[in-house]
Parts: C-alpha cells; sequence; structure tokens
C-alpha cells in the first residue's frame, strides 16, 4: 500500500467563486458527504458572477455549508485528519471567506490546515469516481481555465500548455450571450448545439505546429461578427446551427491537442476536468478518439465537474499525505500558480 492510499478523513471546503461547498471525503476517494450552495440564481439577473454579492452569500452559507457536511457524513471533528481549502486562484473576496473559516475551524479544533489550488481540485474529482494511472495528460476546461497538465505522480503539475487569452468556458458563455442564451451559457449552448448542424465553418487556432497552447478569442469574434453581420442585413441565422459549429470547433480543437500530447509524451491515461467537462459534444468526442488511439480516459461524473467541495478534499489529502501545511498566515492568492504546487 502506498502512502497515498493511507486511511483519512478530510473536510474539503470551497469558495472560489459563486458555490460555497463543503464536503468529507474518506481515504481521499470515498465521498461521506458533498454540499453545494449554488448561487446561480442571484448572479442570473446580472448575466455572470459579481464578486461582491457572491462575497455576501459566502458570509450567508459558509456555516451553514459545514455544518451540513460533517452532520450527512456523520462524523465529529475528532475524527477529522485535516481541513483542506481552496487557496486560489478566483475571486479573491470569495477565496478570502473560505480561507478565513477554514483557518477558524482549524484553529478551533486543532487540525491541520491544507491550502489547495482549486484546479488540481478539478484534477482529482476523477480520483473520485476511479483510480489516476501515472504518467497522465488532464485537461483542464472551465470559465476560466482551459490548460494541459502533464503528471508523472501524485501532487506533480507541469503545465504543457494554456489558452493565450479567453478560456473556453468564457467563449462558451460570450457566445451565448451573444445569441441571446441565458447565464450560464455553456450549458445552454450545448442543449442547442445537440439540435443543430455543425454546417457553419468557424476557425480554429492551431498555433505552432509544436504548441499545446489554445486560443478562443479569433473564434468568438468570428462567431459575433457573424451574427452581427446578419443582423445588420436583416437575415435570420438559425440559433441552433451556429451553437453546434461553434461548439464543433472549440472541441476539435481541444481534443485533438489533447490525443497529440497524451501520444508524445506516452501517458497511460487521459483525465479530463472542469466545468467545461460536462459538455456533451466534448465528451462524446474524446471518448470516441481515446477508444480509438487505446488510450485510458477518465471524466468525473457530471455533477463533480462543476465546483464542489469532495475535490477540494479529495486534492487536499493529497496534499496532506504529501505533508503540506498551512499556518494562520494562509491568504487567499486569486493569481495562484499550479506549478507552485
Amino acid at each position: 500500500m502506498s502512502k497515498f492510499d493511507q486511511q483519512t478523513t478530510v473536510l474539503g471546503i470551497e469558495t472560489s467563486c459563486d458555490e460555497t461547498a463543503a464536503a468529507v471525503v474518506k481515504d481521499g476517494k470515498r465521498i461521506l458527504s458533498n454540499v453545494v450552495a449554488s448561487q446561480i440564481k442571484s448572479h442570473k439577473r446580472f448575466g455572470g458572477v459579481v464578486p461582491e454579492v457572491a462575497s455576501r452569500h459566502h458570509v450567508e452559507q459558509f456555516t451553514l455549508v459545514c455544518e451540513k457536511a460533517m452532520e450527512d457524513a456523520k462524523v465529529d471533528w475528532a475524527d477529522l485528519d485535516a481541513i483542506a481549502v481552496t487557496q486560489g486562484p478566483g475571486l479573491v473576496g470569495a477565496l478570502l471567506i473560505g480561507v478565513n473559516g477554514a483557518k477558524a475551524l482549524s484553529f478551533a479544533h486543532d487540525l491541520p490546515l491544507v491550502p489547495v489550488h482549486h484546479i488540481t481540485g478539478h484534477i482529482y474529482a476523477n480520483r473520485l469516481s476511479g483510480d489516476m494511472q501515472f504518467p497522465l495528460i488532464a485537461l483542464i476546461v472551465s470559465g476560466g481555465h482551459t490548460e494541459l497538465i502533464y503528471m508523472k505522480e501524485h501532487g506533480s503539475y507541469e503545465v504543457i500548455g494554456q489558452t493565450r487569452d479567453d478560456a473556453a468556458g468564457e467563449a462558451f458563455d460570450k457566445v451565448a450571450r451573444t445569441i441571446g442564451l441565458p447565464y450560464p451559457g455553456g450549458p445552454e449552448i450545448d442543449k442547442l448545439a445537440n439540435v443543430g448542424e455543425p454546417s457553419i465553418d468557424f476557425p480554429r487556432a492551431w498555433l505552432e505546429p509544436d504548441s499545446y497552447d489554445f486560443s478562443f478569442s479569433g473564434l468568438k469574434s468570428a462567431v459575433i461578427n457573424k451574427v452581427h453581420n446578419a443582423e445588420q442585413r436583416g437575415e435570420e441565422l438559425n440559433k441552433a446551427d451556429i451553437a453546434a459549429s461553434f461548439r464543433e470547433s472549440v472541441v476539435d480543437v481541444l481534443v485533438t491537442k489533447t490525443i497529440k500530447a497524451a501520444k508524445n509524451y506516452n501517458v497511460k491515461q487521459i483525465l479530463v476536468a472542469g466545468g467545461v467537462a460536462a459538455n456533451q459534444g466534448l465528451r462524446e468526442r474524446i471518448e470516441s478518439e481515446c477508444k480509438k488511439e487505446g488510450i485510458p480516459l477518465s471524466i468525473p461524473p457530471l455533477s463533480l465537474c462543476t465546483d464542489n467541495a469532495a475535490m477540494i478534499a479529495a486534492a487536499g489529502t493529497i496534499g496532506y499525505l504529501k505533508g503540506q501545511r498551512a499556518d494562520m498566515a494562509l491568504n487567499g492568492k486569486p493569481g495562484l500558480n499550479i506549478e507552485d504546487f
């Protein structure tokens, strides 16, 4: 048995954006509880997340969510080995609520405090639904991040590709707004794309031949320009076809670069993580390509793709077993670099 399979019970806390979440995870793999207080209804009328509103909701929900997670898990504070909390990246005000709340709980119950990088949480959501085989490539796709990360072992992160402008999820939201879909736009584009045809040839940014980086700004602009030009000419575009064509372009680049990286790095597994990992078009395409290439694939269930605290507890378990600790000087870091972990 490796040191990463030791018996542990960890409380995870996540407040990086617009979900206040707490969860208890056993041995880094088994979810005992996973409580999420969503703020979508509050932010929907603004068409996006308002940082000040998010912070206020975190203050209101933090204690309730932590108590509910402990109650659902049927554990006492004495049963815990550690408290893991998202240190960054994220909205600074939102992060501070979680970090300071976790520090108070750590101090009050004399428990080790483990800082967690939000993206490592998304990666380790995969450990809650199956085994991780090293070395591996993780494709992270969310509203704020699009990255390819090479992992040779637990807790080792090398960014080999990242977006040079918009994240994939950000592009989804902006295109959704352009064609009149409600917030959050990503799931709405995905649903609409399922009834459309990818009949519009939108651009794909491949960048340099040996680059694993991404760029979605040009694609986003191409979609917006097509819609605006049609409006000016009085033409009516098929929104479902726009959604399908846009999704096809994004997915094509994401999957092609991921498969190429997996082959070149000779990995044993591909992981997909982040909110956009719930996208049906992406899931179907990468499953098909991985099957064709004979590369094992792991994608979390839909409930673990979006922000939650079980993934933070899972990543925090690895940090705890590697000896990572924080003291009462821990602060939220909105620009935290994953390679520093």
